[in-house]
């Protein structure tokens, strides 16, 4: 059975959807005004994992991720360039697409994005005023965070904690600090629409409280999101009526101990890190730590996620079905899968899944029989798919875009040959080319086995 950690009260528990035949889950998306860092790529990776594990289990599973279209880093961003909020957002919107797919990030189901749902926003706040949840003030209208005696169950926070962590905007008409903006009115020149509290605009909670209800309804099994979310944001949806029965939340990025922040120049954008290296390694790298737990990023790390993907990638080039370079067309057998499926079910452990992937590897390397080899490479490539990993042709992968794998496998070939005719000073002559092209070899009695060097 799945098991996953519930940010609402802060405990592992079986993952028991409403529906078993329809999983509903909603995360949290970017709001589109600069290029995603690595940390706004962490969720977006750990969700799409989530979302595989689960339609392996279920027959339909709906996820969502919205985009934040409207907001005023959207509007700053549109004065500082000169430009339209518009452009704004459809020029990152497009560019956090192409990212993602680098990384190997399947598409969400539904991708609401906030302007689009300013009607039913509008209707939210009507009726959270009906409620007595909410009231208008000077061309605001707030949500009173007192007529919500369950406020603060999410995160945990006592009524400090959450004036210190809130971002509490400037509005002389609050009734209490802790209340929050669900509409606003727009300067001129500032996207708005009209309400009946005059023209303006949603603040940023209510957008994915509406946005859930058109499209999945109040009630959904899963909220995600990073852990920076739950506070104010997710309990501001609580507060909205938003309803979940797992809330989980991914941990912080920080880059050799530090947060990311402009002011330390350290953000790491995902375009710049795949300059250099394959999105392959850089979504193997996120998952190399536990979802819940920090994941540090240092000059390390990219070539580390590069030398295991060389390693597990090396075995599926090595091992052929029917002149191919690969095993997708083997019987896979269940209990090959069982030690990678284990761990991603045990809230999602993916550490444990990759340490697994590089076990079954393993053991297809040291299988002698070759029909058991070809189902071990098999097994190899369909776990990995979980992960997102693995899907490409082993030929073609490599650290670098210029890598000559025919070549490289000629030269081991000619090196293997020359070994069997005794021809020692030839095979260490192609033993040094292949070192001067970045190339290690593993020999195990007549076979020789390549790698690229981490």
């Amino acid at each position: 059975m799945l098991q996953l950690f519930n940010s609402m009260g802060r405990k592992v528990e079986p993952f028991v959807p409403q529906d078993p035949d329809h999983v509903r889950m909603y995360v949290c998306g970017p709001t589109v005004y600069s290029y995603a860092h690595i940390g706004n790529a962490r969720p977006a990776v750990v969700f799409d994992v989530l979302a595989r594990v689960l339609r392996e289990r279920h027959p339909h599973v709906t996820y969502a991720r919205n985009i934040t279209d409207v907001d005023d880093k959207i509007i700053a961003a549109a004065q500082a360039q000169d430009t339209t909020c518009d452009a704004i957002a459809a020029r990152f919107a497009q560019a956090y697409h192409e990212d993602l797919a680098a990384l190997g990030v399947s598409p969400p189901d539904l991708e609401p994005r906030a302007t689009d749902h300013i009607p039913q926003m509008i209707a939210l706040i009507q009726r959270l005023i009906a409620q007595g949840h909410a009231y208008a003030a000077q061309d605001h209208v707030l949500y009173e965070v007192a007529s919500f005696a369950a406020y603060g169950r999410l995160s945990g926070a006592d009524p400090q904690e959450m004036l210190a962590g809130a971002r509490v905007e400037v509005a002389s008409s609050k009734r209490d600090p802790r209340d929050f903006v669900l509409w606003k009115p727009s300067r001129p020149g500032q996207p708005g629409w009209d309400s009946p509290w005059g023209f303006g605009r949603p603040g940023w909670h209510i957008e994915c409280s509406a946005m859930i209800a058109q499209h999945l309804g109040e009630d959904i099994d899963i909220h995600g999101g990073g852990i920076d979310l739950r506070f104010p944001h997710h309990e501001n949806e609580i507060a909205q009526g938003t309803r979940a029965r797992h809330w989980v939340h991914n941990g912080h990025v920080t880059v050799s101990g530090a947060k990311m922040s402009k002011s330390l120049g350290n953000v790491l954008r995902v375009r710049d890190l795949l300059a250099d290296t394959p999105g392959e390694a850089l979504r193997y790298a996120l998952l190399s730590a536990h979802y819940r737990q920090p994941l540090d990023w240092t000059p390390k790390t990219t070539g580390a996620s590069r030398a295991a993907l060389d390693r597990l990638y090396g075995v599926l080039r090595d091992i052929r079905v029917n002149g191919a370079r690969e095993g997708d067309k083997a019987q896979v057998h269940a209990p090959d899968l069982a030690d990678v499926r284990s761990a991603l079910e045990d809230d999602l452990n993916t550490p444990l899944a990759l340490a697994a992937l590089h076990g079954l590897a393993a053991r297809a390397r040291g299988e002698t029989d070759p029909k058991r080899r070809i189902q071990l490479a098999a097994a190899l490539r369909k776990a990995g798919g979980w992960l997102g990993l693995l899907q490409r042709d082993p030929s073609c992968w490599s650290r670098r875009g210029d890598l000559d794998t025919d070549r490289i496998d000629a030269i081991v070939a000619a090196r293997s040959a020359a070994r069997a005719d005794g021809e020692w000073d030839r095979a260490d002559a192609l033993r040094r080319e292949l070192d001067a092209m970045g190339i290690e070899l593993e020999d195990a009695g007549n076979t020789s086995r390549w790698r690229v060097r981490a």
